[in-house]
């Protein structure tokens, strides 16, 4: 009788070094999700390298972790649109709200992807317009 072999389908389960691999990669998805909260407080230079790093270590990441960079590229230039647009509507008054939504939504996504990449799964639709 012949077996058929186990593919596993997360980072190698039994190996040290692969397992310490993902974990050195999924941290820096952790730290640009972090860079981009600072970015509230820092007035979003922080941001502005957590975009960078995404965009470097996007290629190299196993496909799960690459959702989360494609989805901190996606929150950066989705949330700096929806800023432009609330800042040109503050001359009616609701761009002040807006701008409010705008901030819950930058920060629900990059909560989100925390959670992600602390239980290592994929972000689900990284590219969607929504949370």
């Amino acid at each position: 009788m012949s077996e058929t072999p186990h593919t596993e389908t997360t980072p190698a389960a039994h190996d040290p070094a692969a397992t310490a691999k993902t974990s050195d990669e999924s941290q820096m998805a952790l730290v640009i999700y972090i860079l981009f909260l600072a970015g509230f407080v820092t007035g979003g230079i922080t941001t502005i390298v957590g975009l960078i790093m995404a965009y470097i270590y996007k290629d190299s990441a196993p496909e799960w972790l690459k959702t989360h960079y494609v989805n901190a590229i996606h929150t950066f230039w989705k949330g700096l649109l929806y800023m432009v647009v609330s800042l040109v509507l503050t001359l009616i008054i609701i761009g002040a709200l807006l701008m409010l939504v705008q901030m819950i939504w930058f920060i629900v996504r990059c909560a989100k992807g925390i959670q992600g990449v602390t239980n290592k799964t994929a972000y689900p639709n990284p590219t969607s317009w929504g949370f």
